[in-house]
C-alpha cells in the first residue's frame, strides 16, 4: 500500500527508528480514531516531539497513512505465515478467520482494528486518503476469495458457494469480530463465530 506518499524532509538523518515510531503512532489511533488523536497524544505516545512529526511526516494525515500501511503490512505478513504451512483452501481459509479471532479479545481487542477506524474515518479524509484505506478491504477480501477458490479447486469446499459473495460475507465477518472485540467478548466467543462461519462452506 504505497499510492499516498509521506513528507519527508530529504537529507535530513534519521534520529529514531521509524518503524518503532509508528507502532506507537498507530495504538494512539487505533484506540482513539484519527479525529480524536491529538497532536498532543502521539508526541507523548511516540517519545518526539512535534516538530520532529511534522518534519518527518507533514501533518497529521501524513502520519496517519504511514502508521496505517505500516499496520496492514504487519498484518498482512502475519496472515501470509500463519496459513503458508496449510494444504487446502479450507485449512487455509479458517487459519485466516482464526487470525481475526485471536485479535479480537483481550487488551489487543479492546484497541482495535486500524483498518476498521480507519474506515469509519473516511469522511475525515480527503478522497485519495479514502481510496488508499478502501484498498485494504479490496486486498482482504481478494485473499478470501483466493481461498474460496483454492478451496473449490482441491475439492475442501463444495463447488456451489459463490466465491464473490461469500468472500464479501466473510470481510464483513472479520471486520465485525474487530468492532466487536472492543467489548472484549473472550476467546471463545470469537472461535466459536468462526466455527460457525465454517460451516457456510458445507
Amino acid at each position: 500500500m504505497t499510492d499516498i506518499k509521506t513528507k519527508r524532509s530529504p537529507g535530513r538523518p534519521r534520529e529514531f527508528d521509524p518503524d518503532q515510531m509508528l507502532d506507537a503512532a498507530l495504538k494512539v489511533f487505533s484506540e482513539r480514531g484519527y479525529q480524536a488523536a491529538a497532536i498532543s497524544d502521539l508526541v507523548e505516545a511516540t517519545g518526539l516531539t512535534a516538530g520532529s512529526l511534522y518534519k518527518a511526516y507533514g501533518d497529521k494525515r501524513g502520519l496517519f497513512l504511514a502508521a496505517f500501511d505500516r499496520y496492514w503490512s504487519e498484518r498482512n505478513r502475519m496472515i501470509m505465515a500463519r496459513i503458508s504451512g496449510l494444504k487446502t483452501g479450507r485449512d487455509k481459509l479458517r487459519g485466516i478467520l482464526d487470525h481475526y479471532a485471536d485479535h479480537s479479545f483481550g487488551e489487543e481487542g479492546r484497541r482495535g482494528c486500524l483498518v476498521v477506524g480507519g474506515a469509519n474515518d473516511l469522511s475525515l479524509l480527503d478522497a485519495d486518503a479514502g481510496a488508499h484505506i478502501a484498498k485494504t478491504f479490496e486486498a482482504n477480501r481478494d485473499r478470501l476469495k483466493r481461498m474460496i477458490l483454492l478451496g473449490q479447486e482441491d475439492g475442501s469446499i463444495r463447488q456451489d458457494i459463490d466465491a464473490e459473495t461469500m468472500s464479501m460475507t466473510l470481510l464483513c465477518l472479520t471486520m465485525g469480530m474487530r468492532v466487536v472485540g472492543k467489548t472484549d467478548p473472550g476467546h471463545a466467543a470469537m472461535l466459536a463465530v468462526v466455527d460457525t462461519a465454517m460451516t457456510l462452506l458445507n
